[in-house]
């Protein structure tokens, strides 16, 4: 799973605005990850409340887009599209739309229909396929293959055993439709994690938030950021992988190659919203570091965070330059 460490501490006010508040936190498992959401409040009933809402928001949100349960909307999409066009929810539709944006963008890097290949990696059971499965399924990664008709909100695949998962944008979604809704009730402090795709509301009462990125060959701090009111996502080779021979199979699957992306070991990117961090982290991990970082140039409010192969460190100008 995606890894990003937050530390923070309780502060306690006793002034006119706010009688004796504090960070309350809850945890819960949805969509393949832990959840944590932490909220600014002077009522802990009142948080019990919105973080039962925001669970409950994730849950939603991964029956229909998990690709992992059979009467999800996706799974319905996997088994029926190369038949016929199906019409899945608005909010799934749209996502895919999204995604097939990101593919443009990424010239392919970003890519939903990896699955069509990438569920056969079983990293648990350290499980790969084998050359003559890769050459066969390689060719149906190709988000050029799944047709939307915008008018009619349908999606077809144009061949047959095309999968499409949306683990590199999902979470980050879900993170963003929750933020929505404390925002709605008019939070002002909080910190919504998926895993390694987060987004703070405010800042952590007058202070940053001191967000770590994590040294991908071990559990130590190599970098700390100051945030505040930013989505924040992290991929890495580390989360999800076996290694086999010298050779480590990870999560993230170059569309190009069918295999496990290579060059880097971690990709950090920081935005407005947690939707785009999660497509982007993904994306430069497979473009590596001289295109990722072309890539991150040329978009506004968007900064990266990029350790490769030997860990060496890069960033965008603006973390940087003074």
């Amino acid at each position: 799973m995606k890894i990003i460490h937050v530390v923070c501490c309780l502060l306690f006010l006793s002034n006119a605005g706010e009688v004796f508040a504090q960070w309350y936190s809850q945890s819960e498992s949805h969509m393949g990850t832990s959840i944590t959401i932490e909220i600014w409040q002077s009522d802990e009933k009142r948080f019990d409340v919105l973080a039962k809402e925001s669970f409950a928001e994730f849950a939603r949100i991964e029956k229909i887009m998990s690709p992992y349960l059979l009467e999800s909307e996706l799974s319905r999409l996997n088994q029926n599209a190369f038949k016929t066009a199906v019409g899945p929810g608005e909010e799934l539709f749209s996502l895919i739309e999204l995604s097939l944006s990101f593919s443009e963008q990424t010239k392919g890097a970003f890519d939903i229909s990896f699955a069509s290949l990438g569920h056969r990696f079983d990293y648990r059971a350290r499980k790969k396929p084998n050359k003559l499965q890769i050459d066969a399924l390689k060719p149906l990664i190709d988000y050029r293959l799944i047709q939307l008709d915008s008018r009619e909100k349908t999606v077809q695949f144009l061949r047959s055993g095309v999968v499409l998962d949306l683990g590199g944008i999902a979470k980050g979604y879900a993170v963003d439709r929750v933020v929505e809704l404390l925002l709605m009730q008019g939070i002002k402090y909080a910190f919504v994690s998926a895993g390694g795709d987060s987004r703070i509301i405010g800042d952590r009462k007058g202070r940053p938030w001191m967000v770590g990125i994590k040294n991908p060959r071990s559990d130590e701090i190599m970098i700390t950021l100051p945030l505040d009111n930013v989505a924040i996502s992290t991929s890495g080779d580390y989360e999800r992988y076996f290694e086999d021979g010298g050779v480590r199979y990870h999560h993230i699957i170059n569309p190009k190659s069918g295999r496990s992306a290579e060059g880097l070991r971690s990709v950090t990117i920081i935005g407005e919203d947690a939707t785009t961090t999660d497509a982007l982290s993904t994306s430069v991990f497979v473009m590596g570091v001289k295109e990722g970082l072309k890539l991150l140039e040329s978009l506004p409010g968007v900064s990266g965070v990029l350790i490769d192969s030997e860990n060496k460190v890069f960033y965008t100008t603006d973390l940087v330059e003074p």
